[in-house]
């Protein structure tokens, strides 16, 4: 074997991992997370307050994803791959931030209903429930388009960064306009 042959074989190897890793991460995150949303603190008899501050800084969050994913594009278009990557990482990072403060969030606090009427009402559940399918849908996309470009398979990586981009950036936006929609609704 050269050189090429035993770096391509350690590259399938750690793919080979990853992927495990990932797939294991895109069931184990929405389980977690539904569970979890399921769970008040305080109707289970624990003195917490509710953490009511969280929403617009987590819908901010949100939007700071939306504009590191655009910007990060802006940066692999100027050939700039090490802002790119940083951006990217950035991005991820943020939505770890958000999952978790969105998930203290629901754990403390009672469920918002929206309260409007009529065709604003549907336009609201039509952009939420996108959202929340689309949240879920994004998390391989993701892992795997992070992966590829660590393990330097950039014409993989820009294949599936093609589709992984206008989902998490939908997945961003519409988590501020979620978040824009209900804030008049909340107690």
């Amino acid at each position: 074997m050269n050189n090429t042959e035993i770096n391509s074989a350690q590259v399938l190897a750690q793919e080979k991992k990853y992927k495990k890793i990932i797939t294991a991460l895109s069931i184990i995150i929405p389980i977690a997370v539904a569970a979890l949303f399921g769970i008040n603190l305080r109707k289970l008899g624990f003195d917490v307050e509710p953490l009511k501050f969280l929403p617009p800084i987590y819908a901010s969050i949100n939007g700071l994803t939306a504009v590191l994913l655009i910007a990060a594009v802006i940066a692999i278009k100027k050939g700039n791959k090490k802002l790119h990557e940083q951006l990217n990482t950035t991005a991820i990072a943020c939505s770890l931030v958000f999952l978790l403060m969105y998930i203290a969030y629901h754990m403390t606090s009672d469920a918002t209903s929206f309260g409007a009427e009529g065709i604003v009402k549907y336009v609201y559940y039509f952009i939420l429930i996108t959202h929340i399918v689309l949240s879920v849908v994004v998390i391989p996309f993701v892992l795997i388009t992070y992966m590829r470009a660590k393990l330097g398979q950039f014409p993989a990586h820009k294949k599936i960064a093609k589709k992984t981009f206008p989902l998490w950036l939908y997945v961003a936006i519409t988590g501020v306009v979620v978040y824009l929609m209900i804030s008049p609704y909340y107690v």
